[in-house]
């Protein structure tokens, strides 16, 4: 895929590891006066469980917006708070606009039954807006399905910040 796509996702690697790299890059592209914003994933740690899903912070109020439920729902197994993840998309809507990019912390299971971040990933397509995310190895059919023309990255500072130079240019 071309690396002047202007969505990209870093592909299979430990989700916390990436929610890091975003953390460090975003403080680094907003001090030199970049425009970023959106959600980044923080985990919960919980024993005998391989869901980590845990907090989204709004990058640019800070705001934390709680994704992890106690117990899952009869229907699923899994312990993502659909609504909690909606909350937090719904809250971002409104900084699309003025942004140069947006970083999303993940495109998964919910996401890929169109809820969840998928209206702000639509949105910030729609509005010509660049979108960083990571996806799962799990989720990577849905995520090509979802968004076919976009780049796969490494989890790898200079990767992503490559493609950001890349798209702006």
């Amino acid at each position: 895929m071309a690396m002047n796509s202007r969505i990209a996702a870093v592909v299979g690697a430990d989700s916390a590891f990436v929610q890091e790299l975003f953390v460090n890059l975003v403080a680094s592209w907003r001090a030199s006066g970049g425009r970023v914003v959106g959600l980044l994933g923080e985990v919960h740690e919980v024993p005998d469980h391989t869901c980590r899903a845990g907090t989204l912070r709004d990058i640019v109020s800070g705001s934390a917006y709680p994704i992890f439920l106690e117990k899952a729902s009869s229907e699923t197994s899994c312990l993502i708070d659909a609504a909690g993840v909606e909350a937090a998309a719904a809250a971002l809507l409104p900084q699309v606009p003025g942004s140069d990019l947006v970083v999303l912390s993940k495109f998964g299971k919910v996401e890929a039954a169109h809820r969840g971040l998928a209206t702000v990933f639509e949105a910030a397509v729609a509005a010509g807006k660049p979108v960083l995310t990571s996806v799962s190895e799990k989720h990577r059919d849905a995520w090509r399905e979802f968004a076919p023309g976009a780049v796969l990255l490494a989890a790898d500072a200079s990767a992503i910040r490559e493609w950001r130079q890349t798209i702006a240019a």
